[in-house]
């Protein structure tokens, strides 16, 4: 039998399995795949966003340095979509300016700015993580949740004589069932969630760094 016949017979009997489990079993892989839909889409969301905001990020960069005096800056100077990089040095500009203004730029005023821009910005870069941490840690206790019920259920049909092993087997392999399609979920997102984490660690790092190299700046040319 070719590999093709092998997955094909696999694929009945998990569609068997399936159709032993009892209400509870099946309820819980039906949420187990919304849990899975939900998953992917959440993390192709996160790549994409990180990405962009990487490219943009890079691309800001380079414009912010190109700048003769940081002083110069004006969110206008700067059309399209913009960037983190530019949401922190538009709010740190905003409160030299405004320092400036009345004689005397405060660093402390700057810094501030930029600590609570960084930290709008991380919010971003983290949101909806959580989702993707509790899908994670929560699938394997669905599964267990519905091989426990299965295995309880297959049990409590046994009658005062007993039952014998073609009696219980479907019930327990539907039961197990569960657990398979919970592991199926969950390992590979527990992956791809490490991978996102890195990535937007990564990313964290870099904004900090901007962030600090900004403030050099603003303080090294105020003082020029």
């Amino acid at each position: 039998m070719g590999n093709f016949g092998i997955e094909t017979l696999a694929a009945i009997k998990i569609f068997e399995y399936f159709a032993d489990s009892n209400f509870a079993g099946k309820m819980v892989i039906f949420v187990l795949v919304i849990l899975n839909c939900t998953a992917i889409a959440l993390m192709w969301t996160k790549y994409q966003e990180i990405k962009r905001a990487l490219r943009n990020n890079a691309r800001d960069e380079k414009r912010i340095n190109d700048l003769n005096s940081i002083f110069d800056y004006d969110d206008a100077l700067y059309s399209g979509e913009g960037s983190p990089y530019l949401s922190i040095c538009s709010r740190a500009m905003d409160a030299a300016h405004r320092g400036k203004a009345q004689g005397q730029v405060r660093m402390n005023y700057v810094e501030n700015a930029i600590r609570r821009a960084l930290a709008e910005v991380g919010d971003r870069y983290e949101a909806k993580m959580y989702w993707l941490a509790t899908i994670v840690s929560g699938a394997p206790f669905l599964g267990l949740l519905g091989t426990v019920w299965g295995v309880m259920d297959a049990f409590g049909t046994m009658d005062a004589g007993g039952a014998t092993i073609e009696h219980l087997a479907p019930g327990v392999s539907g039961a197990l069932l569960t657990t398979v399609a919970a592991l199926c979920v969950a390992i590979p997102i527990v992956f791809v969630y490490n991978g996102l984490l890195g990535m937007t660690r990564g990313a964290m790092t870099k904004l900090e760094n901007f962030s600090s190299n900004l403030a050099d700046r603003i303080e090294l040319e105020m003082n020029s």
